[in-house]
């Protein structure tokens, strides 16, 4: 089991400096860099102060001069806000920058938000094709010249200026969920991310059979899966409690932003009330205890044996939760120390 950190700039109050959680941000991506973590994810979002990303590829490129081994990973690049030639030229500069460091994540989107503001009119339906038409292009460009007439795009003989530095291109990762993305990703020769939310072991065990169905349906190599979740490792009981809260709060904005019904204002989204935070029993306490890899150390090695024993290649750790930089960097640190050397 390899292991990766998945995080982004996340601003809670208008009182929060943008220049100090960058600072705050960097410092967590070197401690998993010094720890021995294989990569950090980081992602893209426009206009939302709950998850501040507006281009992953010039964070990445700022991290690889703060960073010394870590691979460097979009988790990830949103597709239909790309042109196929575009996304290929800058991630081929990137990963030209980062000296190979550069793996590609890629994503149709989830947030209607976005949709409604950068591409009006598109779905996530569309927004599934666009990311189906554009991501088997961008090796075509990075080997040679190639000319294409699609459905959504078209354009002459054209070739990625420059060229990545590792062979055939960055590594490429499909976000999946249902049966037909993870057919798309094994059978394209992608790596796939899975991000299972707030249905516990369930879940991450249907995900994986997703996928073993579709390498069984392919005549290609088995790619790499990689299971991306929310994870606390806490000091003693007392303390996953208090994460648990925190993480329950989070998802509660997290369903809000996702649903697109509430009023936004300078990138942050109308407050809930304590009564909405306590009628949303999904997303209680008490179900991400149950559902997300939290708890002590012990208990994170013991959850996250059961990933390994599936078949996961790969466990990012998703450190977004609204929690200070303090407990964030106190987690990060006890999953470096005190969980990690037992996957050695």
């Amino acid at each position: 089991m390899k292991f990766s950190l998945f995080a982004h700039m996340e601003r809670q109050r208008d009182n929060q400096s943008h220049t100090e959680l960058y600072e705050n941000f960097v410092a967590l991506c070197q401690l998993a860099d010094e720890g021995g973590m294989r990569a950090i994810w980081t992602g893209e979002h426009h206009g939302m102060e709950f998850t501040i990303a507006p281009n992953p590829f010039i964070t990445i490129t700022d991290l690889a001069r703060q960073t010394k081994n870590v691979k460097l990973g979009t988790g990830t690049i949103i597709a239909p806000f790309w042109h196929p030639i575009k996304l290929a030229g800058e991630a081929a500069m990137t990963d030209l920058v980062t000296n190979g460091r550069l793996e590609l994540g890629i994503a149709r989107g989830a947030y209607s938000y976005e949709y409604e503001r950068l591409m009006p009119g598109m779905d996530a339906w569309q927004a599934g094709l666009r990311m189906r038409e554009t991501t088997p292009l961008l090796r075509k460009l990075w080997l040679g010249d190639v000319a294409h007439e699609g459905e959504f795009y078209q354009f002459p003989s054209t070739t990625s200026s420059p060229k990545p530095i590792q062979k055939d291109g960055p590594p490429i990762w499909i976000a999946a969920r249902n049966p037909n993305s993870h057919e798309f990703a094994v059978h394209g020769g992608f790596n796939v991310q899975v991000t299972p939310l707030w249905q516990g072991i369930d879940e991450i065990e249907l995900l994986m059979q997703r996928f073993n169905d579709a390498c069984e349906s392919s005549d290609g190599p088995r790619p790499k899966i990689m299971l991306l979740h929310h994870t606390y490792v806490s000091k003693n009981s007392a303390d996953t409690d208090i994460a648990a809260v925190e993480l329950s709060r989070f998802y509660n904005y997290f369903s809000a932003w996702f649903q697109n019904k509430r009023e936004v204002t300078l990138g942050h989204i109308d407050p809930l009330s304590q009564e909405e935070l306590d009628a949303n029993k999904m997303m209680s306490a008490e179900n991400m205890k149950r559902d997300l890899t939290i708890g002590t150390a012990k208990e994170v090695i013991d959850q996250i044996k059961r990933y390994e024993d599936l078949g996961y290649d790969e466990y990012s750790m998703w450190l977004d939760s609204g929690m200070s930089y303090e407990r964030k960097r106190d987690s990060l640190e006890r999953f470096i120390n005190d969980v990690m050397p037992a996957f050695s």
